[in-house]
């Protein structure tokens, strides 16, 4: 049989060995640049960055007020559920009391008890006596009688209490998992707005912070915006309110002027928009709901051109953002994390309508 040889491999020459050595980086750098893990981000421009900014800004407020509309509603279902477990307290109680003294009765009943009534009547030193005890025990009897009912109906209610407190904190369970996720997607948010904005070199995050949350028809300069926190008096805004009430709340908004944004704050001393706009109005003594989406229902609508100081002003399709209008085209609101309560114009952003509450 002929021998089968295996062919000897020739070694690659200088020339081609680089060749094939810069074919395979160039196959590698390809690969990487497909997968994405070494390819850097484009650098976006101050514009880019504000509109993305802005975007994500507005996405937090609408988690902001369905948290606050969820702690709102958890508020409730906790107040609730210890009424409800107060109340059972109250009845467990009373039902405790109630079945002491029927074991009383029952204990009394067990020592008399096995003689007959006849035989007790003759063995009485004072038979007219025992009839009378008789006719008391016998009233008792009855009274016993209606002790055990009423003993049965404070069980039922007790455990009807006991199945709302229940449902309750179901209820609460739920909320507070609402609350978790909202939570969650605000911070998320904020995290991405704050990395974008510390990608910027410190002129230009300043810059984008003071106009973040302003349309770009409609933005000022950086000096109108500083100029918001530092806003003249409200006696003109004052007088020119509807009534008292709402006099009150732009008085108590203006006095706010520089308090920070928080998330699901309502004062005293840091706000989100809607909670700045309970509060005015809780100092004048009107209640509102928590969140913009009851706000906008809470009174008499009117259209920007019926605009009077003390209407609420509300803004994006999404009605997410809300301010306190004190005049001139003016709102007194709390922007976003970068901005504290302020003097801004209405028309900064997309307005969705106009309320007037008292």
């Amino acid at each position: 049989m002929a021998a089968h040889r295996k062919p000897r491999q020739r070694s690659l020459s200088g020339h081609t060995a680089r060749t094939a050595a810069t074919i395979a980086l160039a196959g590698a750098a390809t690969a990487t640049g497909f997968d994405g893990t070494s390819q850097a981000e484009p650098q976006l421009t101050p514009t880019q960055v504000k509109a993305k900014v802005d975007k994500l800004y507005q996405e937090a407020e609408v988690a902001t007020e369905k948290y606050d509309g969820a702690k709102e509603k958890a508020d409730a279902a906790e107040k609730q559920l210890n009424t409800l477990r107060d109340e059972a307290a109250r009845k467990t109680e009373k039902l405790n009391s109630a079945r002491d003294a029927l074991g009383y009765v029952a204990a009394a009943q067990y020592r008399s008890g096995g003689i007959d009534p006849a035989v007790q009547l003759m063995l009485s030193n004072d038979p007219e006596q025992y009839l009378d005890g008789a006719e008391f025990a016998d009233r008792a009897g009855h009274r016993q009688t209606a002790a055990v009912a009423l003993v049965r109906q404070q069980l039922r209610e007790i455990e009807q209490l006991r199945g709302a407190a229940h449902i309750e904190l179901t209820s609460l369970k739920s909320r507070q998992a609402e609350l978790g996720r909202q939570k969650k997607t605000i911070n998320g948010k904020l995290d991405q707005a704050r990395r974008l904005l510390s990608a910027l070199p410190p002129q230009q995050r300043t810059q984008v912070e003071q106009t973040a949350g302003t349309s770009g028809r409609a933005s000022r300069s950086a000096t109108t915006a500083r100029d918001g926190l530092h806003a003249p008096g409200s006696s003109a805004a004052t007088a020119d309110a509807p009534n008292s009430r709402a006099a009150a709340a732009v008085s108590y908004a203006y006095q706010k002027l520089g308090s920070p944004y928080v998330w699901g704050a309502t004062g005293p001393n840091a706000f989100d928009c809607s909670g700045l706009v309970q509060a005015a109005y809780n100092s004048a003594g009107v209640s509102l709901p928590r969140t913009t989406y009851a706000q906008i229902n809470a009174g008499q609508r009117v259209s920007r051109d019926e605009l009077r100081p003390g209407d609420l002003v509300f803004f994006y399709s999404g009605i997410s953002h809300v301010g306190i209008y004190v005049g001139d085209g003016q709102m007194i609101h709390a922007p976003n994390p970068t901005a504290p309560v302020r003097l801004a114009p209405i028309d900064q952003m997309p307005f969705a309508g106009a309320t007037r509450v008292v």
